[in-house]
């Protein structure tokens, strides 16, 4: 299936002198939701920005559902619904006049059965004739989500979507995503959230200093650079580890009450069988055990700690 997004070379140099996007190279599939990850200043508005025909590319290309993004805009832009991180609605204007004005943007008729189904998507319904300004934080970020799905887009980019709003919010938004998914909409989203990736997207990406770091499946990310642990609570507190024992993956808590052993997921051999034997053999003894595995949060903040060159050694080693 040929990609609905394309980006190839992608450079963004300011004129201060700021390069924040550095050869960005991403595909983007048909119908999947996709979760750029990166700290505050990776370059992800950026990226947003130029593939919405916001910002223009310093060199590079976008493509978006067959429509080069710099000399078919209008076409391209058509494709695309846009969820800004900012709240910037006209604070005078009614719900359904803001929905209604948006459709007619992109030159679509009007359509009010179209807008009533996504404002009650929404839970707006009852909100149509209130102007914006009387509305809650997280009602107004729901009036974004609806302007950009007013003209019926097949790429939505929701840009820290769920950023200052509740945690009941936060999931009804979630469940939203998938009815649009499932409608066959292209979701990609920023978030400072974790578990937002975590729990909604197929694919992660993440990018840091301008650099594309990651591009993987969630599910093949979290098998191929999660660790699991192994915790044991020990009978007798230990002072420090046996010299002997140095050359493991382990360490002691502060409180010297436990051990806390990290394997490799992907390893045919664990080595807690030899760990355990060489335990028994020091006096060791344990009272209870218990494993886990790391979180997506784990690994993004592993990935960028390493910084873009580390990064792109996992990028290679995750690929292979």
């Amino acid at each position: 299936m040929q990609p609905i997004i394309t980006v190839s070379g992608l450079d963004k140099t300011y004129r201060s002198g700021f390069q924040a996007l550095k050869g960005i190279d991403l595909e983007i599939r048909r119908g999947e939701i996709f979760a750029l990850l990166g700290p505050n200043g990776a370059g992800k508005t950026t990226l947003i920005s130029i593939i919405c025909g916001i910002v223009n590319p310093s060199s590079g290309k976008v493509v978006a559902d067959g429509h080069d993004v710099v000399r078919d805009y209008r076409n391209a832009r058509r494709k695309i619904g846009l969820v800004p991180q900012e709240l910037s609605t006209d604070a005078f204007e009614t719900v359904w006049a803001t929905v209604r004005f948006s459709r007619g943007l992109f030159g679509k008729p009007p359509d009010p059965a179209h807008l009533e189904k996504v404002l009650r998507a929404l839970s707006l319904w009852d909100k149509k004739d209130s102007k914006i300004m009387t509305l809650s934080g997280g009602m107004k970020r729901r009036v974004l989500i609806a302007k950009a799905l007013a003209h019926e887009p097949e790429i939505l980019f929701l840009d820290e979507p769920t950023a200052g709003v509740d945690v009941e919010l936060r999931h009804d938004m979630w469940q939203l995503v998938r009815r649009l998914r499932e409608d066959g909409v292209t979701i990609i989203l920023t978030t400072h959230y974790i578990e937002e990736a975590e729990e909604m997207a197929d694919r992660i990406g993440v990018i840091n200093h301008g650099e594309l770091v990651l591009v993987e499946d969630k599910t093949t990310l979290m098998r191929k650079l999660g660790k699991k642990q192994l915790t044991l609570s020990l009978q007798e507190p230990l002072a420090t580890i046996p010299g002997e024992l140095a050359g493991l993956p382990l360490e002691l808590s502060e409180d010297g009450q436990s051990l806390v052993y990290t394997f490799d997921v992907q390893s045919e051999e664990t080595g807690i069988a030899g760990l355990l034997r060489q335990l028994h053999a020091h006096g060791i003894d344990f009272r209870d055990l218990h494993s886990s595995e790391s979180s997506l949060e784990e690994i993004f903040v592993s990935l960028v700690r390493q910084g873009p060159r580390a990064g792109g050694a996992a990028v290679q080693e995750v690929r292979a």
